[in-house]
């Protein structure tokens, strides 16, 4: 369990430098509001993360199905971003889907040799 929990960390740490890095990135070429729209997505990309680690290290020990909790997550952020006038769906989606682009980055960087 100590591996998978220091793969957790890991995906956390990447997933919260890529947020900030792509939202000065989106500040200084778009705006502050639509920067703040992205940030909304990546706080609940995020959550959703840390959701998903602890549903399954509990997968083995306590429940034998995954839960439905984050799904409603997702919902709830795309339902408020496409009905409140201030946020925009796009940027608020991206930023959710940082959290994938960290899977993807570690996934790459663990599987492809480097010289040592």
């Amino acid at each position: 369990m100590g591996e998978y929990y220091r793969l957790q960390q890991t995906l956390l740490v990447i997933t919260l430098t890529f947020s900030a890095v792509i939202f000065v990135s989106v500040y200084f070429v778009y705006s502050l509001s639509i920067a703040l729209n992205y940030l909304i997505g990546a706080c609940t990309g995020v959550i959703y993360l840390r959701m998903l680690s602890r549903s399954v290290a509990r997968l083995g020990r306590q429940s034998k199905e995954l839960s439905s909790g984050r799904l409603a997550l997702v919902a709830l952020l795309l339902l408020v971003a496409s009905q409140w006038n201030q946020l925009e769906l796009l940027p608020v989606f991206l930023g959710f889907l940082t959290y994938k682009a960290a899977i993807i980055a570690y996934m790459l960087w663990t599987v492809i040799p480097t010289e040592s």
